[in-house]
C-alpha cells in the first residue's frame, strides 16, 4: 500500500507559519491553497474519513485543510476548532501506537520511512499548533482563573484535553524516533516543536495552582523525556533561564522540575548549567531588572532546599553576585538562602571552600537589606555549630599551638634537608630558574597558538592568589605563573605585593613580583602573624630516606588544619564586631539572630563573645516579646541550663560579674522579671552560696559580696521570702558598727530590703493591709546611726547610701516622718556644733577651697552637700509618702468601713427597699460610685491641702531650712563648689514639689539657673527637677516650655542628652505640648554624640506610632531646618529627613535651598502609580526648578526607582513620557541660563551660602560667677503675640497653593 503511494515532497518544520506559504525549492513541501472558513468543515470530514481508510498517513493529502484552519482559527466556530483538536488527538495517537511495529521493521524502504517521517511532522505541527491556539486563547479570556458564569467552552474542553495531550506527547517522545531520520539524530527543529506548548502552559500565570498540579507534572515529565532521549539540555537551559527572566510564577515550578529531573532521571549536570548560566548574567544589567532578580533568587532558593549538595558544587558561578557592587537583596538572598540549606550540617562544604564562604558571610553582615543580614547571621552559626576544627575558637588559644607544630615542621625540615645534601638557597635556585623565566614571561605578550586556551582565572583574595602562583612555580609552570601574575596586577591593583614593585615595563614587574614570592621576600607576609602553613604544604623534592615520608606529611597536615582553625576564628572574631551593632537594629528577626550567634559563639570558647553578651543585657526591656524570650533563653542556655553542673556555672557568673560591678546593675533588668526565680531555675544551693558570701563565710572582696547582695535582691522579686526570712542577717551584718563606714554595701542592702514592700502576695487581698515594720524595729535604728554616723564622713557614696536609707524607711517604717525627722535633728546639730567648733579656727586657718563662708562663719562643704541632699531626699519622699501611701491606706479604710457597714444593714437594708421606696436616689448614687468619687477627691483635697499648707509653714521642719537653700542658690559666687551647687538645685526642684505656690515663686530663679549656670551638672539636675515638675504642676511649668527646648542647644553632650531624654518623656506622656521647638529634637539625629543620636531617633520612632502627630509637626520641622538661617547644611538636613521616613507633607519652598531640601525629600517617599500621576498632573508646578542639578536628579531618582520596582506597560509608558519632559525641562533651563549669561553681564545670582554648624548653633555659656547674674528675666509680655503671628504665618503657607504638595495627595 505504501509504494503504490504518490510521492510527496519532504516536510520542512517551519520557523513562523507562513513560511509554509512560499514556494520553496523542488522537493519541499508547500500549502497550495488556503480554504475559506465555510470549507473547512467538509475539509474535516474528509479528512476524518481519509484517516479511517489510510491512519495517520491521511495527513499527507489533507494538510492543507487543517492549516487553513490554524490560520483563521480566531474566525472558526467552537464546535469546529473542538472537532480539529479532537481528530488530531486520534490521528497522533494512532500513529504512536503503530510506530513501535514500524521502527522495529527491519526491511522499511526509504520510500516508507520518509512517508512516516512526514506524516509525524505533519500531525505534530498541526496537533501542537491547535495546543498553542487554544492555550493563547484560554489565557485571553480568563477561564483559567476566572469560574464565574462558565459554560461549556473551547476553552473548558481544552482544559479536560490538555493533560492526556501532554501525556500523548510524552508517550511519542518515549520512543527510539531516530530511526526516521536514518538512525541519526532527530532534527533539533522536531525536539523544539514537541516541547514548545509545554513551555507556552507555564507561561500561563495561573499554572502554579493546586487544581493544575496534574498539568504541571505531565510538563515536567514531557520536558524529562525530551532531555533524556533528544538532547534538549542546551535548549532548556536556554528557555528556562529566559523564562525566569520574564515570568516570576514559574521558579518555584522550575524548582520543582529540576528536583524531580535529578532524583528521578539522573539529570544532575543539568543544575550546572542552569546556575552556570545564571551566574554568566551581568550583575550591573540584573540590578534594573527587578522581575529577574526575584525569578532567580526564588528559583535558586528553592532549588537549595530539595537539592542542596548540587547546588554547593556549583556555587562558586554565583558568588560574583554577592560582591558589594550588586544591591538587589533578592539575588543575594536568594544565594545566601541555598548556603543555609543545611549544607554545613550535612558537611557537604569542603575545606578549600569554607574559608571563602565564611568570608563572603561576613561581608554581607554590613548589606542594607534585613533579609540577607538575617541569612548571613544564619550561615555564620551554621558554620559554627558544625565547624570541622575545634570546639574552643579562641585565636589566643590557637595561635600558641599553631607556632609551635610550625617549628617543629621547619626542624623536621631542616633535619631532611641536612642529611640530604648541601642545602640551596631559593635565591640560588630562581638565579637557576631565571632564564626559562623570562622567556616565559616574553610569550605572554605573543597571541595565543592555536588550540591553546586560557583557563587560569585569579582567586577571590590576595593571600589564596599568592599561594596558587607559587604552587605553579614550584612545579616549574612558568607561563601559567607568569600569566596569573599579569592578571593579578590588574585585579588587585594598589594591594601587596602588586603594587610595591612597579618597573617602567610589564615583564620586569612581573618578574620582579615572581621573584619576591618564589624567594619569600614578599611584603604582603607580616611577621608578626601567626604563621601561615601555606609554606607547610610544598612538596619538597628532596626527602631523605632516613626520614619517614608519613612523619613529614602527618606534621603537614596537622599545620594546615591548625591555620585553617586559626584563619576561621579570625573571621569569626571580625564578625563579632559586625553582630554586636546589630544588637539593638529596628528588625526583631535580626536582633534574634545577633543573641542566637552570640550564645553559640560563647558556647565556643571565644572570649570576644563576653561583649556581645554584656550588650543583650538590657534588651530584657524590649518592647517586643520575641526579643525578651530570646534574652531570657539565651542566659538560660548561658548559665541555667547546660550541660554539666548549672550550679558551678552560676558560681562562675558570680564571680566574673563581682568583677566587674557593672555588669551587676545590668544584670538586675534580667532577675527582676522573676522568671528565673519564680520557674526555681535557681537551685538552693546558688542562693546558698550568696549568702554564704555576703557573711563572709567564704573568702571573698569587698565587690564579691555587694554582687552576692545585689543579686539576693534581684532573686527577692520572684520570692521575697529568700529577704525576708533573713532580714535580721541583713541588717546585723550589711548595717553594723564595723561596716558603717562601707556605704555602697549598705546601699544595696537597703535596696535588697525594699523588695519586701514590693510582695505581690501582700496585695492578694483587696483590702489587706500594706507590709509594715513598726517603729522601733532593729532595722530603723541601725538606720537611723549608720546615716547619721555616715554624715560626718567625707565620703562621695554617703549621698546615694542615704538616699536608699530614707526611701526604705518610708516604704516600711510606721512613723516614717518621726524618724526621718529624727535623723534631720541630728544632722543638722552635727553640723551646727562642726560650725561652732571652727568658728575658734577660722583666723588661723583662713578661707579654704574646702569650706564654705559667708563672711561670719565658715563650714566644710561636704557636711552643707551631705545636709543640703538630705533635706531634699526627706522633702522628695514625704510628699511621696502623702501621695501615694496616705492616700492609698485612707482609701483602704474608707472601704473597710463602707463593707462592714453594708454587712452590718444588709439585712434590715433588704427588708426597707421590700416595704418602702425611699431612698431610692441615695441607693442610685451608690450603685453608679457617686459617694465613692466624691471620698476620693475629699481625700486628694486633703493631702493637697497637707502638702500646701503645712509642709512649708512656719512649724514643720522643713522650714527651717528653705532660708539656707535659697541662700546657697542665689549666691554662686559664695557657693562655688561644684558638688554643692548641684545638690542645691536638685533639692530646689524637690523642694518646689510639695507646693505649687512655692514652686510658682521660685520658678523664675529654677530656669535662671538652668540657663546661666556654668555647670553642667547644675543644667542637668535642673533639667530632671523641670521635667519632675511639669508632671505634677503642668500649668506653672507650661511658659517656660521654650527654655525646656533651648537645653537641646546646650554645649554640654551631657546636658544635651538629659534634655532629649526629658524632653522625650514629657512629649509622648502629653505634659508638654509640641510646638515649633520640635524640630530642635529632629537636630539631635545628626548630633555628633552616639548616646544623643539614638534618644532622638527613640523619640520620633515613639512619636511616630501617636497617630498623625508626626505628620501635624513636618511643616514646621521642614520649614526651621531648611531655613538658611538654621544653620542646617544641606547634607545634614538629608540625614535629618532620611531616618525613618519623616518626609511626608510639603510646605511652600521660598529659597533654593528648600527647592532642593523638598525634591530631596520627594526621593523618601514610596511613589505609587497614583503618585506618579499627580507628578504628571502637577509637572508645571515644578517644571522651572528643574534647571537645578540638584533637583532635577532627585526626580530622576524617584523615576528610576519606580521603573525598577516593576509596573504595568501602560504605566512604563507614562513614566517614560515624564522622564522625557523632565529632560526637556531641565535642558531647556540650562539654555536659556546659558542666553542670559551670554546676552548679559549681569551673572545669574549664587545661592545663599551655608553657615557653619557647631559654633554657630551652641554658643558656650556665659560664666555666671557673681551673685547679680543670676536676676529674675523680664516677663515676656509679647511672647504669646509673637507665637501667634508666626503660627498664622506657617498655617497660611502650609493651605497656600503649594506647588509640589498636590504630588503626595
Amino acid at each position: 500500500m505504501l509504494g503504490a503511494m504518490v510521492e510527496v515532497p519532504e516536510f520542512h518544520l517551519p520557523l513562523a507559519p507562513a513560511d509554509l506559504l512560499r514556494e520553496g525549492s523542488s522537493g519541499r513541501y508547500a500549502v497550495q491553497e488556503v480554504l475559506p472558513v465555510r470549507d473547512l468543515p467538509p475539509a474535516l470530514t474528509a479528512f476524518r474519513t481519509a484517516f479511517r481508510a489510510r491512519g495517520a498517513l491521511a495527513v499527507l493529502q489533507h494538510f492543507d485543510p487543517l492549516y487553513s484552519l490554524l490560520h483563521h482559527f480566531r474566525a472558526v466556530g467552537t464546535a469546529v476548532k473542538e472537532d480539529a483538536l479532537e481528530l488530531m488527538m486520534h490521528v497522533v495517537s494512532h500513529h504512536s501506537n503503530e510506530l513501535p511495529a514500524i521502527l522495529g521493521d527491519s526491511g522499511l524502504s526509504h520510500a516508507d520511512r520518509t512517508a512516516h517521517l512526514n506524516a509525524l511532522k505533519m500531525n505534530c505541527y498541526l496537533l501542537t499548533g491547535l495546543m498553542d491556539a487554544f492555550e493563547m486563547e484560554t489565557c485571553k479570556s480568563g477561564l483559567l482563573e476566572n469560574k464565574k458564569n462558565r459554560t461549556k467552552s473551547s476553552g473548558s474542553l481544552w482544559e479536560e484535553e490538555r493533560e492526556p495531550l501532554l501525556r500523548l506527547l510524552t508517550q511519542l517522545l518515549q520512543l527510539d524516533l531516530r530511526q526516521l531520520w536514518g538512525g541519526s539524530v532527530v532534527e533539533e527543529e522536531f525536539v523544539s516543536l514537541m516541547t514548545g506548548s509545554s513551555y507556552h502552559i507555564l507561561e500561563n500565570p495561573g499554572i502554579g495552582l493546586q487544581k493544575y498540579r496534574a498539568t504541571r507534572e505531565a510538563v515536567i515529565h514531557l520536558l524529562a523525556a525530551a532531555l533524556v532521549h533528544y538532547d534538549h539540555m542546551f535548549n532548556a537551559t536556554l528557555k528556562i533561564t529566559q523564562m525566569l527572566q520574564h515570568f516570576e510564577h514559574v521558579a518555584p515550578v522550575f524548582a520543582q522540575a529540576v528536583s524531580l529531573w535529578v532524583k528521578e532521571y539522573g539529570l544532575k549536570s543539568l543544575v550546572g548549567e542552569l546556575l552556570r548560566e545564571v551566574g554568566q548574567k551581568c550583575p550591573q544589567d540584573l540590578a534594573h531588572d527587578a522581575s529577574a532578580i526575584k525569578g532567580y533568587a526564588v528559583f535558586i532558593t528553592e532549588l537549595a532546599e530539595q537539592i542542596p549538595a548540587l547546588v554547593l558544587s556549583n556555587m562558586s558561578v554565583l558568588l560574583r553576585h554577592l560582591d558589594g557592587e550588586v544591591r538587589s537583596h533578592f539575588q543575594r538572598n536568594g544565594t545566601g538562602d541555598c548556603l543555609l540549606s543545611e549544607i554545613p550540617a550535612a558537611l557537604a562544604l569542603p575545606l578549600t571552600q569554607f574559608q571563602s564562604v565564611a568570608s563572603l558571610a561576613v561581608g554581607r553582615l554590613k548589606d542594607k537589606a534585613v533579609v540577607v543580614v538575617k541569612n548571613a547571621i544564619q550561615l555564620l552559626i551554621a558554620f559554627l555549630s558544625n565547624n570541622p576544627f575545634s570546639c574552643k575558637l579562641s585565636c589566643t588559644d590557637l595561635s600558641e599551638p599553631l607556632k609551635k607544630e610550625v617549628q617543629k615542621l621547619q626542624e623536621m625540615r631542616d633535619r631532611s634537608r641536612s642529611v640530604a645534601g648541601p642545602v640551596i638557597t631559593p635565591e640560588e635556585e630562581w638565579e637557576a630558574m631565571l632564564p626559562e623565566v623570562g622567556a616565559a614571561i616574553q610569550q605572554l605578550f605573543q597571541p595565543l597558538q592555536e588550540g591553546e586556551e586560557e583557563v587560569l582565572e585569579v582567586e577571590e583574595t590576595v593571600e589564596s592568589t599568592l599561594e596558587q602562583i607559587t604552587g605553579l612555580l614550584r612545579k616549574l609552570n612558568y607561563k601559567s605563573a607568569a600569566r596569573l601574575t599579569q592578571k593579578a596586577l590588574c585585579r588587585f591593583q594598589g594591594k601587596e605585593p602588586f603594587s610595591s614593585l612597579m618597573e617602567e615595563n610589564e615583564d620586569a614587574t612581573i618578574l620582579g613580583v615572581l621573584k619576591r614570592l618564589y624567594t619569600g621576600s614578599c611584603p604582603g607576609k607580616n611577621s608578626e602573624d601567626p604563621p601561615h602553613g601555606n609554606s607547610s604544604l610544598e612538596n619538597e623534592e628532596a626527602v631523605p630516606q632516613e626520614q619517614p615520608q608519613t612523619e613529614l606529611v602527618k606534621q603537614e597536615m596537622l599545620v594546615q588544619y591548625l591555620q585553617d582553625a586559626y584563619n576561621f576564628s579570625v573571621k569569626i572574631t571580625e564578625a563579632l564586631s559586625l553582630i554586636s551593632k546589630l544588637m539593638y537594629a529596628n528588625c526583631v528577626s535580626v536582633v534574634q539572630e545577633a543573641i542566637e550567634f552570640f550564645v553559640t559563639v560563647s558556647q565556643f570558647g571565644v572570649p570576644e563573645a563576653l561583649t556581645g553578651v554584656r550588650r543583650m543585657l538590657p534588651l530584657i526591656w524590649s518592647k517586643e516579646p520575641g526579643i525578651k524570650e530570646a534574652v531570657l533563653n539565651a542566659y538560660r542556655r548561658l548559665y541555667l541550663s547546660p550541660s554539666g553542673d548549672s550550679e558551678s556555672l552560676f558560681e562562675c557568673l558570680i564571680i566574673l560579674l563581682g568583677k566587674e560591678l557593672f555588669l551587676i546593675s545590668s544584670l538586675k533588668c534580667l532577675l527582676q522579671i522573676s522568671e528565673f526565680v519564680q520557674k526555681d531555675e535557681i537551685k538552693p544551693a546558688v542562693i546558698q552560696l550568696l549568702w554564704e558570701q555576703f557573711t563572709e563565710k567564704s573568702q571573698c572582696s569587698s565587690l564579691e559580696r555587694r554582687a552576692a547582695v545585689m543579686l539576693l535582691g534581684m532573686m527577692a522579686r520572684g520570692k521575697p521570702e529568700i529577704i525576708g526570712s533573713n532580714l535580721d542577717v541583713l541588717v546585723t551584718v550589711g548595717l553594723s558598727e564595723k561596716l558603717c563606714e562601707d556605704c555602697r554595701l549598705a546601699q544595696e542592702v537597703c535596696n535588697a530590703i525594699s523588695k519586701l514592700a514590693r510582695n505581690p502576695k501582700q496585695a492578694l487581698g483587696k483590702n489587706s493591709a500594706p507590709f509594715r515594720l513598726p517603729q522601733d524595729h532593729m532595722l530603723f535604728g541601725c538606720l537611723s546611726e549608720t546615716v547619721s554616723k555616715g554624715f560626718a564622713q567625707p565620703s562621695c557614696h554617703w549621698i546615694p547610701f542615704m538616699e536608699a536609707a530614707v526611701t526604705l524607711i518610708y516604704q516600711l517604717a510606721e512613723g516614717a516622718e518621726e524618724i526621718c525627722a529624727h535623723i534631720l535633728q541630728v544632722c543638722s546639730q552635727q553640723a551646727l556644733e562642726k560650725l561652732k567648733e571652727d568658728d575658734g579656727q577660722k583666723a588661723d586657718e583662713g578661707d579654704s577651697p574646702s569650706r564654705v563662708s559667708d563672711g561670719a562663719s565658715s563650714l566644710p562643704t561636704f557636711l552643707l552637700m551631705h545636709l543640703v541632699s538630705l533635706v531634699g531626699q526627706v522633702a522628695l519622699q514625704q510628699v511621696a509618702y502623702l501621695e501615694v501611701s496616705v492616700s492609698a491606706e485612707l482609701r483602704r479604710r474608707r472601704m473597710l468601713r463602707e463593707e462592714e457597714k453594708t454587712k452590718k444593714h444588709s439585712d434590715s437594708s433588704t427588708k426597707k427597699q421590700r416595704s418602702q421606696s425611699t431612698g431610692n436616689e441615695t441607693t442610685m448614687d451608690e450603685e453608679l460610685g457617686l459617694v465613692g468619687a466624691t471620698a476620693d477627691d475629699t481625700e486628694a483635697e486633703l493631702i493637697r491641702s497637707i502638702c500646701e499648707t503645712e509642709l512649708l509653714d512656719g512649724k514643720h521642719l522643713f522650714s527651717a531650712f528653705v532660708p539656707l537653700l535659697l541662700k546657697i542658690c542665689n549666691n554662686p559666687g559664695l557657693y562655688s563648689d561644684a558638688g554643692l551647687s548641684a545638690a542645691a538645685a536638685l533639692t530646689l526642684g524637690k523642694v518646689c514639689m510639695i507646693s505649687s505656690e512655692f514652686c510658682d515663686s521660685h520658678l523664675r530663679l529654677l530656669f535662671t539657673m538652668m540657663e546661666k549656670s556654668s555647670l553642667p551638672a547644675v543644667r542637668s539636675n535642673l533639667l530632671i527637677a523641670a521635667g519632675d515638675l511639669a508632671i505634677r504642676f503642668p500649668n506653672l511649668v507650661e511658659p517656660w516650655t521654650s527654655h525646656l527646648y533651648a537645653r537641646l542647644r546646650d554645649p554640654c553632650p551631657s546636658v544635651r542628652w538629659m534634655a532629649g531624654l526629658v524632653m522625650t518623656h514629657l512629649i509622648l506622656k502629653d505634659m508638654v505640648k509640641v510646638k515649633g521647638q520640635v524640630s530642635e529634637m529632629a537636630v539631635l539625629l545628626i548630633d555628633p554624640e552616639e548616646a544623643i543620636m539614638r534618644v532622638a531617633q527613640n523619640f520620633f520612632s515613639e512619636l511616630s506610632n501617636k497617630g498623625n502627630a508626626i505628620y501635624n509637626l513636618l511643616p514646621d520641622i521642614i520649614s526651621h531646618l531648611s531655613d538658611p538661617n538654621c544653620s542646617i547644611e544641606e547634607e545634614s538636613f538629608h540625614t535629618i529627613m532620611r531616618y525613618s521616613g519623616l518626609m511626608a507633607i510639603f510646605v511652600f519652598p521660598r529659597t533654593e535651598r528648600q527647592y532642593r531640601d523638598l525634591s530631596y525629600c520627594l526621593t523618601l517617599l514610596p511613589i505609587s502609580e497614583r503618585g506618579l500621576h499627580k507628578l504628571q498632573d502637577n509637572f508645571d508646578c515644578f517644571a522651572d526648578k528643574l534647571q537645578d542639578p540638584a533637583v532635577y536628579s532627585c526626580f530622576q531618582t524617584v523615576l528610576a526607582r519606580f521603573c525598577r520596582a516593576g509596573s504595568k506597560p501602560e504605566t512604563k509608558v507614562l513614566a517614560e513620557e515624564l522622564e522625557q519632559k523632565l529632560s526637556a525641562a531641565h535642558n531647556r533651563g540650562l539654555d536659556s541660563t546659558e542666553t542670559c549669561q551670554k546676552g548679559s553681564a549681569t551673572p545669574m545670582p549664587e545661592p545663599a551660602k551655608r553657615k557653619p554648624t557647631g559654633s554657630s548653633r551652641r554658643q558656650p555659656l556665659r560664666t555666671a560667677t557673681r551673685d547679680e547674674d543670676f536676676v529674675t528675666p523680664q516677663p515676656r509680655t509679647l511672647r504669646n503675640h509673637q507665637r501667634a503671628k508666626k503660627s498664622l504665618s506657617i498655617l497660611v503657607a502650609s493651605t497656600g497653593p503649594s506647588p509640589v504638595a498636590p504630588c503626595l495627595s
